[in-house]
């Protein structure tokens, strides 16, 4: 099981919630002090940069608009880590296409920073969070589509070498694509996408692409999990490999419980702090009305407590693992057999005021302590699959 350190590298200094009704889109920006921020920036980037030095992968993402991820380009970030760090996987996840008006460009960003560090860039895509269909100017109705078309597009516009081609398609239209550079990694980056939808699931698994879970806990996550090996089962006719299972949970790892449980309650800061305007969080058209009604029934029952801000509750539903490196690796175990086994575990680090010294000591037990015992878990795997 690979190991990825991720922090959405957030400004914290925020006025109490009463005084703003939305910390997404309408939070004013005088709050942002940009000097505060650049020494944030710094201490982000050294920690992905220790990170690489134990060991560890990269994790990034982007948003816009929010306090609670001050990255609003994933390909800065990846650049500047493809070229400081030498080892690490970086993982994209991820570019949210289907906001994006010009895949193009995407196209082209990507295969640079796969190029500068050498081909170890994963490409994540993601379709983009309802709260940013605002601040994109996007329209919500059909944008799953245009996702699909941005990808198909990106894909072509890496394997093809031959010259320029043309696409005219119901959401695209380019009378020349030549991407220069193409990507070092051959056809392309690793493909990556998250989702809590078990038809997504399925897609991802016609096409092979490694699929990821965002704090899902046990229960989603199988049945996610399951209806990937499923399709993959009958589209391919093997089982699903390991390596195409991913789950991004919170973690931190301390010589002592007590620690640990600090550690963990500040990571709480990323569920305590995501106050959303109800009109941001649903706009019409995002889903459909069958999607919409069953998004909430699914938020009565499990996804209501996925969003509770408690260490207690999150600890049991599995997106939180916290403790001395051996209780830490017990819980990462006991989920990877819960879900019927996974070969990336993305972690949530770092989150809202937690210090680089802090992260940093979290990051060396994670490393030293932790990731031998999963290291034997997948040998273990190996060996019984023999």
């Amino acid at each position: 099981m690979l190991l990825y350190h991720f922090s959405e590298a957030a400004y914290p200094h925020l006025p109490n919630e009463d005084h703003y009704s939305s910390i997404r889109v309408e939070l004013p920006n005088e709050i942002y002090d940009p000097e505060i921020g650049a020494k944030l920036y710094r201490e982000r980037l050294d920690e992905w940069c220790l990170a690489d030095e134990l060991g560890l992968n990269i994790m990034l993402n982007e948003h816009h608009q929010t306090a609670t991820c001050v990255v609003p380009s994933i390909a800065v970030f990846g650049g500047i880590l493809a070229r400081e760090t030498k080892k690490a996987r970086i993982l994209q996840l991820g570019n949210p296409v289907g906001n994006r008006r010009d895949p193009i460009r995407v196209a082209e960003e990507t295969a640079m920073v796969d190029v500068i560090s050498g081909g170890r860039l994963d490409c994540g895509f993601v379709r983009g969070v309802p709260y940013e269909i605002a601040p994109a100017n996007a329209n919500p109705v059909g944008q799953s589509a245009r996702m699909w078309e941005a990808i198909d597009l990106i894909v072509k516009a890496w394997t093809t070498h031959d010259g320029p081609f043309r696409w005219e398609g119901p959401n695209f239209h380019y009378r020349s694509v030549n991407v220069w550079p193409r990507p070092l990694q051959s056809p392309h980056p690793p493909l990556w996408m998250p989702t809590f939808s078990a038809s997504t699931a399925r897609e991802l698994a016609r096409r092979k692409w490694v699929i990821a879970t965002m704090s899902a806990g046990f229960k989603r996550t199988r049945e996610i999990f399951d209806a990937y090996r499923e399709e993959y089962r009958n589209v391919h006719g093997a089982e699903a490999p390991m390596d195409r299972f991913a789950f991004l949970g919170l973690g931190y790892v301390a010589d002592n419980d007590t620690d640990a449980r600090k550690g963990a309650e500040g990571l709480m800061w990323y569920l305590q702090t995501n106050k959303v305007a109800p009109q941001y969080g649903a706009p019409p058209g995002y889903v459909s009305p069958k999607q919409a009604v069953a998004m909430r029934m699914a938020g009565s029952h499990d996804l209501g407590d996925l969003r509770k801000p408690d260490v207690d509750v999150q600890t049991a539903l599995g997106n939180l693992y916290w403790g001395t490196p051996d209780k830490v690796a017990a819980q990462t175990a006991k989920f990877h057999e819960q879900v019927g086994g996974l070969g990336h575990l993305l972690l949530m680090g770092q989150a809202g005021g937690m210090s680089y010294a802090s992260t940093a000591s979290h990051l060396k037990l994670l490393a030293q302590e932790v990731s031998p015992h999963l290291e034997e878990l997948g040998r273990a795997e190996a060996h019984a699959a023999e």
